[in-house]
């Protein structure tokens, strides 16, 4: 029996210049007494935190900040965070500044706080044991100076297994945050590089979550087997045509001139419908294929990112391989990839239509290659030797591969994969 029923939920919303003002207006009226701010020493140094910590005890309550989430975390980093905050607790509210790695470390640092158990106790299986919590979690405002990710929408906290060479996460609503406050002032100094990485992150939580296989094509659930993530639905087609809409002219804008108010108004306003879109109806397989590519990078670093040692950042690990994602997808949906297509580039309606197949991913390459992303997996270090373990890698995120309209295979995988090593 088909399903019938869909799912969907999301944050609180506050929206708009200065909103990361209101914070400590908006914790006092939670009744909570400490607060701990989760952020990196880069964001650190632009003083966002450490003002939002003065607004935080301005409005009668204690605050610290912990500056030592790492960009793109690991369940080292995550360890060495929790630690620190059960060493200096107990936390009423966590506040989260920062992109996504921040929002993701708040994520898991309120989670291994508050229940009993280690990370690996609730990481997705198979790595995990996929636990669930037993214990209410913290209140978490989550406050984006990214525009990419859509953590502050989701369920989801995502991070490196170092000693596994593997991107893994934790998926439950419990780590939904509580409020998510996007100040599109926060991401004026963002590079153009991390501006172009996580605006192709936006732009493939939108793609992968309108072209998901839809929620009547699953099996019918039980009320306690229901996940967040059910399928493209129609709420969420909302959220992504409008955050498609939104990307079709604002990245470009973003990532050529970094003070375009607009354009980060703009951005910043895609991300978060993409993430209240892709938060409920899932992403597949760009995100799949993503986890092996961030977790077994050798001598690439991406220009414009802190730290030393190889980095593909998430944004960019995710849109090397969706070309040829879309392009396998194609037959499961064409009037959903055509109409991405459209909404990306309006300006070429029936051009899109006469390519078929071939429109969504000419119109994504586009893209990635006038915002300054590397040309394919051969331009961040991969050889084709190392294709069959990324298959393997990609081929244990089964969470995200059920999403998919079209379920790929090892040969689907390895020739996506393949196809990607020169996108142009």
């Amino acid at each position: 029996m088909k399903e019938t029923v869909f799912t969907y939920a999301a944050p609180g919303l506050k929206f708009g210049a200065d909103a990361s003002a209101e914070i400590g207006p908006d914790l006092a009226r939670l009744g909570v007494g400490r607060v701990l701010i989760i952020t990196d020493a880069g964001v650190r140094s632009t003083g966002h935190p450490d003002r939002i910590a003065a607004q935080v005890e301005a409005a009668g309550m204690a605050c610290a900040v912990f500056d030592g989430s790492r960009v793109e975390p690991t369940d080292e980093s995550i360890g060495e965070a929790v630690d620190w905050a059960r060493t200096h607790g107990p936390w009423d509210a966590f506040v989260a500044v920062g992109g996504g790695s921040s929002i993701d470390t708040a994520k898991a640092v309120n989670l291994l706080t508050t229940n009993e158990g280690d990370l690996f106790d609730y990481l997705n299986p198979p790595i995990g044991a996929g636990r669930a919590p037993t214990h209410p979690l913290r209140p978490l405002v989550a406050v984006p100076t990214t525009t990419g990710t859509g953590s502050e929408s989701t369920t989801i906290c995502v991070l490196d297994v170092l000693s596994l060479h593997v991107k893994t996460g934790i998926s439950h609503p419990a780590l939904r945050p509580t409020l998510a406050v996007v100040d599109p002032l926060l991401s004026i100094s963002q590079p153009a590089q991390v501006t172009a990485a996580s605006g192709l992150d936006v732009l493939c939580h939108a793609l992968e979550s309108y072209t998901a296989r839809t929620y009547t094509d699953f099996e019918k659930k039980a009320p306690e087997q229901r996940v967040p993530y059910c399928g493209a639905n129609p709420i969420a087609d909302l959220w992504c045509e409008r955050s498609m809409q939104l990307l079709s002219g604002a990245l470009r804008a973003a990532v050529r001139r970094g003070d375009d108010g607009l354009a980060r108004e703009q951005m910043a306003m895609a991300a978060t419908f993409a993430g209240l879109g892709f938060g409920n109806a899932g992403v597949h397989i760009p995100h799949a294929n993503a986890y092996p590519i961030a977790g077994r990078a050798r001598d690439f670093h991406a220009p414009g990112y802190p730290g030393e040692g190889p980095l593909v950042p998430h944004g960019m690990a995710v849109s090397l391989t969706a070309p040829e994602a879309f392009r396998f997808t194609y037959a499961a949906s064409p009037e959903r990839h055509l109409r991405a297509a459209a909404l990306l580039d309006p300006g070429h309606l029936h051009h899109h239509r006469d390519h078929g197949a071939e429109a969504l991913p000419a119109v994504v390459t586009a893209l990635i290659h006038d915002v300054g992303m590397p040309n394919g997996l051969s331009a961040v270090g991969f050889v084709e030797s190392d294709v069959p373990d990324l298959v393997v890698g990609a081929s244990q995120q089964q969470r995200l591969l059920a999403t998919a309209p079209r379920t790929p295979g090892a040969e689907d995988l390895e020739s996506i994969f393949v196809g990607s090593f020169r996108l142009w």
